[in-house]
């Protein structure tokens, strides 16, 4: 079976036009799916907080700037050593195969945002160690 692009091993993630979309414009989306499973925004923001090391202080700042995903992840604070446990299917594709540094990491954005509508506890979405 042929894999997706989404799966490119791109180095630089020429191609992929979700790289210079503005995050600022998919944010609402990643809202919009919580709260149609009865999560909040709050929660979103925590996940997005967690996975970047941004303060809610700065994520607000960058979706005012418009910032590309590019930039999103380029100028993340501290991208959270535990991302790598994210694991599972998004979009098809299984995360921890994804070769594109920056598509992996978009990813891992995505199944964050899928486990929080998928009622998933957000302790254990947070991946905390018992």
């Amino acid at each position: 079976m042929k894999k997706p692009a989404a799966a490119s091993s791109s180095p630089t993630g020429a191609g992929h036009r979700i790289f210079s979309t503005s995050f600022a414009k998919v944010y609402p989306l990643y809202i919009a799916k919580g709260e149609r499973k009865g999560r909040t925004k709050a929660e979103v923001d925590t996940i997005i907080r967690w996975l970047t090391g941004y303060t809610e202080k700065e994520l607000e700042d960058l979706l005012v700037a418009q910032w590309d995903f590019t930039t999103f992840f380029a100028k993340a604070p501290k991208l959270n050593p535990m991302r790598t446990s994210i694991t599972g299917v998004v979009c098809g594709v299984r995360v921890e195969d994804i070769e594109d540094p920056l598509m992996r990491e978009l990813r891992y954005l995505d199944k964050l945002v899928d486990e929080l509508a998928k009622g998933r506890p957000m302790e254990k979405i947070l991946r905390h160690q018992p």
